[in-house]
């Protein structure tokens, strides 16, 4: 029978129904914003956002504001699960025999990093097609499974893993500020204020403030990898807004250094964070709904981070 100490552990499972359920939580409801980020990445020039939102919604009607939010669920469900389980573990082997340790920021901040590059790695491919389908027509992917076939097909195997580079040099900042920031602000209240339990308004400030701060840090990386994951599309079939983005020479190169080059001499430092509005309009909510979700369901299973 399963004691106290080993239930308040957890079972790996658990961590990884909590962090499933979290992931596709909040990437659900903030499906429409994250396209249109991923739509302001990719252009050469500042867009407004009620130009895209409106040639989205003429171009493929109302669903088609979260055109890829199946494989975004598909894969945030397991990567958002193998991160929260992967940090869990990765701090149990950081503290050692001493369980009640109270863990550095930078030990966090490793098993943080640690745990996000796990779980991209074993991901990424997913990442491509989800860039993909968000920036395809209506009729030109019939399904998850189409995509990637038809990408296989043109462009072979190593086009799923195309920003591979950047993306990581991107997660390890962003993983290792975000789940140790959440936690030392988390820590720091329960300390202060003696509660057993935070409260939903704590929850969604630590959430928020590290979350923010995590973007803030890697997003010109993320840029640059959503670029890298276009290059080789069909170029009759990309959405444009009047450009034809894979004719943009900043698209075109053909390595992480030359588009960050590209970027700044044609579009100045701003271009690095190109689309970074609508990411913080979601940030809030997005975090909220990923962390909220993943401590209500871990308690629910009988589990809390350590």
């Amino acid at each position: 029978m399963e004691n106290k100490s080993e239930a308040q552990s957890g079972l790996w499972w658990r961590h990884l129904v909590a962090g499933g359920l979290a992931g596709a939580a909040s990437r659900t409801c903030t499906a429409p914003l994250d396209r249109i980020k991923v739509f302001f990445q990719v252009q050469p020039h500042k867009t407004a956002m009620s130009e895209t939102v409106k040639y989205m919604l003429n171009e493929g009607g109302a669903r088609s504001m979260w055109r890829g939010n199946g494989i975004n669920v598909l894969k945030i469900a397991p990567e958002s699960a193998i991160k929260f389980a992967a940090y869990d573990q990765i701090k149990r082997l950081i503290r050692g025999s001493d369980e009640k340790r109270q863990m550095t920021m930078f030990e966090r901040f490793v098993a943080g990093a640690a745990a996000g590059s796990i779980a991209q790695t074993t991901i990424y491919p997913m990442e491509v097609l989800k860039t993909r389908l968000a920036l395809g027509k209506t009729g030109q992917y019939a399904g998850i499974l189409n995509a990637a076939k038809k990408i296989y097909l043109a462009e072979g195997a190593r086009s799923f893993y195309r920003g591979y580079i950047p993306n990581m040099l991107g997660i390890i900042p962003y993983a290792g500020i975000d789940l140790a920031v959440y936690e030392t602000l988390k820590k720091r209240y329960l300390s202060t204020n003696g509660t057993e339990q935070p409260s939903f308004l704590v929850l969604l400030a630590c959430g928020s403030a590290s979350g923010t701060l995590g973007q803030l840090c890697s997003y010109p990386l993320a840029l640059i990898r959503t670029r890298l994951q276009i290059q080789g599309a069909n170029k009759n079939m990309q959405p444009t807004l009047g450009i034809v983005l894979t004719q943009n020479s900043s698209i075109d190169d053909g390595n992480m250094f030359g588009i960050f080059r590209k970027i700044l001499n044609n579009e100045g430092v701003c271009g690095l964070y190109r689309g970074i509005t609508p990411n913080f309009i979601k940030m809030v909510p997005a975090v909220s709904i990923s962390y909220i979700t993943y401590e209500y369901s871990s308690r629910a299973l009988g589990v809390s981070m350590t």
